[in-house]
């Protein structure tokens, strides 16, 4: 069993896509499995700085082959112009292969994702706008569209006219918007299969037979547990399972292979777009570490909103970790504390009824939710260049030993800056 699942354990902007690109230096493929364009992975390397919405987080080695699974929703605009920027910025070209069972996500479902968060309004859920709800909703009406589709003209044009069909009476009755001609979405899909003909292949038998040989294969999820559409904060949720339970289906494995579940976890709480965040800050506080958070700030990859910010939530952060099944964590961005006297961590939630809870509740209980506050002493200087564990002050070792025991999975890795070389192993 060769395969290790990235996930993320709380609402998404954990820092996957940097622990993806360290362990794809040891690694031969690297596996986006599920979601789309909707969010992205940020890498700093020598090439500079690149935000990932749809290529695999292993593109900037030579020796990786990176796949775009079955289960993620293909944006192919997207991955055309993620390929084009890394040839620009003088990354050689990338191994890639893209499933010729993945889905397709259409300008239409782009369309109408706009539309329906216009018509929401107030009552909106937060959406990129990348068309992954409406992809979804077709994809399970089984009105979708396969790449393989894109390579047989006749066969497209008819699960066009069908797709549209429904699609129209919509558009023109709820939205007050032209319906879409069947031949304007027939030519653009066409354009886009000559451009992505290269890298379409039968990629579940390529990662069968990988792992069959014993080759290291990383699986990369996108966002993180608490946007599981089952588990998480529904319906503030993402389209698509964020579960590492969920890879060997997206990325075409057996269910048996993946030995090793990594969650990623990042050291204070951050979130992008609406929803229960019971640790949440508000005015100066939470500004403050949105500026010193992330690589430059704390804003969305894809969206470039400004991020919620919140103290780390250890209710939520067990929680995930659980229902990923982690067998290790990865503790990153611990070097923005460095500037707090006291650090506070939230280790319950007191809710509407005066009643304390430790354990995650369901989405019913938290509209009114209040975090229990627990105080640890800060260290009070710069980390982001220690390589070894001993070396750093006792409070961030004593932060780190809080963390493990709190949420009861061991913390094998400690980020301390967004570079790939930032990282202190235990």
């Amino acid at each position: 069993m060769t395969v290790t699942a990235i996930v993320g354990a709380n609402w998404g902007d954990e820092g996957k896509g940097k622990m993806t690109d360290v362990l794809a230096a040891q690694s031969s493929y690297v596996v986006r499995y599920q979601g789309g364009s909707n969010a992205g992975h940020t890498i700093i390397n020598d090439y500079g700085k690149f935000a990932l919405r749809m290529l695999p987080s292993g593109v900037f080695y030579s020796h990786v082959t990176n796949v775009i699974g079955p289960g993620t929703a293909l944006d192919i605009d997207i991955v055309l112009s993620e390929l084009e920027e890394l040839a620009a910025r003088g990354v050689p070209k990338p191994k890639l292969f893209i499933s010729e069972r993945a889905q397709v996500v259409l300008s239409v479902h782009r369309l109408f994702d706009e539309l329906e968060e216009e018509r929401l309004g107030a009552r909106s859920y937060g959406s990129t706008k990348r068309g992954i709800a409406p992809f979804y909703a077709d994809k399970y009406a089984k009105l979708g569209i396969q790449v393989a589709d894109l390579f047989n003209k006749t066969r497209l044009k008819e699960r066009l006219e069908h797709l549209l069909t429904a699609k129209n009476v919509l558009l023109q009755h709820l939205y007050g918007h032209a319906a879409i001609q069947t031949d304007e979405l027939l030519n653009q899909l066409l354009s886009q299969a000559e451009r992505i003909a290269p890298y379409v292949c039968d990629t579940t038998t390529l990662l069968q037979n990988a792992d069959a040989r014993g080759e290291l294969i990383v699986v990369e999820g996108q966002l993180g547990a608490l946007r599981d559409p089952d588990h998480g904060i529904y319906p503030y949720s993402t389209s698509s399972s964020t579960l590492a339970g969920f890879a060997p289906v997206g990325a075409g494995l057996p269910a048996r292979s993946i030995s090793q579940v990594i969650a990623i976890v990042k050291a204070y709480s951050s979130c992008v777009g609406a929803g229960p965040f019971v640790s949440e800050l508000a005015g100066s506080e939470a500004e403050e570490l949105r500026r010193r958070g992330g690589d430059a700030g704390e804003y969305g990859v894809n969206t470039k909103r400004p991020r919620r910010m919140g103290w780390f939530d250890v209710v939520a952060t067990k929680y995930g970790c659980m229902i990923q099944g982690a067998t290790s964590v990865v503790l990153t961005n611990l070097d923005v504390l460095g500037y707090l006297d006291e650090i506070p961590v939230c280790v319950g939630y007191e809710l509407a009824d005066g009643t304390i809870v430790d354990r995650f509740p369901v989405n019913a209980l938290m509209d009114s939710a209040k975090p229990v506050l627990s105080r640890l002493p800060g260290w009070k200087c710069d980390i982001s260049q220690v390589k070894r564990m001993e070396d750093l002050p006792d409070e961030a070792k004593a932060y780190i030993h809080f963390v493990e025991s709190a949420i009861g999975v061991k913390i094998s890795t400690v980020s301390v800056g967004p570079r790939r070389e930032q990282v202190i192993q235990r």
